[in-house]
């Protein structure tokens, strides 16, 4: 915490942080808690419904130290795995760490609340416009006219960001996954089970997450650009789930993946969760590096704003050692298997073991790293 006498005391904050997803609002609680004064801005207005799967590992629990079940809308103890909605493989997941589903609204209200009863301000309905510095501070400019400072600033404006390239964060030129997602209220056939289907979406696949009331239901691809017809897509998988073909409404967006170790921190800034692209580009899982980049960065912060010069490039070593060694054989494994699907589905899944290892990666308990080598070994002996 900055002390009275700091210059740093004449800014509006001693950190912003643009953006209040689930990366933003960790990183404005953790450095709240701390005591820092933290400006949170969001663009959209409070409770605005976003797109995305809602899946999480409930291992991030370790990283909070107040109880995220408020925030969890399902908990599932079953993975099942199906090749054009047939050969089904189900693996259940460990027990003490099951997968959770949320809404993205209720986990980002429910992390601004923390935030803010810690002693951030938010301010929903504020876009940053333009980021500059000047006089040892960060100067952000609103989308209501206001000029903030502050000596230490956080990007966590999602995959579509605008300033993370533009503050040489993360990859100039990032690497996107094009998907299609759909809300559908329903009854569930089984609650505690979450479906990932193979086949159907070309260099991709599709996923159903039951929640309560319905399911958060989507499809990605994960090499090159989206292709084939989304709407067969999607007509022939609501039908194995009970539901009309044109059942929810389509939204269409991108994922921003992880496509290789980059520089994520720079002078008093540090990028966060979808703008520093770690989206999984195996599974597409989102929201728990979201959830560790917010929580590491407001630790690296804290020691910056206290004296610490090398805690911000910690911060980049410490996402690429924790979450970025893994993704890139996940990376690996993705670029052949999307290529070879139905090969992959039969290797990557169908061994008596792949099933298991996947439920270990989803929960946090283990990474690609640990099996990689020998799925790629696997999978390139039977492409020749």
């Amino acid at each position: 915490m900055t002390s009275s006498s700091d210059p740093a005391r004449r800014c509006d904050a001693d950190v912003i942080v643009v953006g209040a997803g689930p990366a933003g609002g960790s990183a404005a609680f953790h450095l709240a808690r701390r005591g820092h004064r933290v400006i949170l801005l969001e663009q959209q207005q409070q409770g605005r419904t976003k797109p995305c799967g809602g899946g999480m590992a409930a291992s991030v629990q370790r990283w909070f130290p107040f109880d995220l079940e408020p925030a969890v809308d399902q908990v599932i103890r079953r993975v099942r795995f199906t090749w054009c909605l047939e050969d089904p493989v189900v693996a259940e997941l460990p027990g003490d760490s099951p997968f959770w589903i949320v809404r993205r609204s209720v986990l980002d209200a429910y992390l601004a609340s923390q935030a803010m009863a810690a002693g951030a301000e938010l301010r929903f309905g504020q876009a940053a416009t333009a980021i500059g510095r000047g006089a040892g501070c960060w100067q952000v400019k609103t989308s209501e006219g206001a000029t903030l400072s502050a000596p230490a600033l956080v990007i966590a404006d999602g995959s579509e960001s605008r300033f993370a390239a533009e503050l040489g964060l993360g990859p100039a030129r990032p690497r996107y996954a094009a998907t299609v997602s759909v809300e559908v209220e329903a009854d569930v056939l089984e609650p505690d089970t979450t479906r990932f289907e193979f086949g159907l979406v070309h260099h991709g696949f599709c996923w159903a997450f039951p929640r309560q009331g319905g399911y958060s239901i989507g499809a990605g691809t994960f090499i090159g650009r989206q292709e084939g017809d989304t709407e067969a897509v999607l007509s022939a998988l609501l039908p194995s789930l009970g539901l009309a073909a044109d059942a929810g409404e389509r939204r269409h967006g991108r994922l921003r993946i992880w496509d290789g170790h980059h520089r994520l921190h720079g002078d008093g800034v540090v990028v966060l969760g979808d703008a520093a692209s770690l989206c999984d580009p195996f599974l597409a899982e989102g929201l728990r590096p979201s959830l560790m980049s917010g929580c590491h960065a407001a630790e690296a912060l804290d020691g910056w704003l206290g004296g610490d010069t090398e805690a911000l490039a910690g911060y980049s070593q410490r996402l690429r050692q924790e979450w970025g060694e893994s993704m890139a054989w996940g990376k690996r494994i993705a670029q052949v298997f999307y290529r070879v699907p139905r090969v992959g589905y039969q290797l990557g899944i169908k061994r008596p073991t792949a099933p298991q290892r996947i439920a270990q990666i989803l929960s946090g308990e283990m990474g690609y790293g640990d099996i990689a080598q020998r799925v790629i070994r696997r999978l390139m002996f039977q492409r020749r």
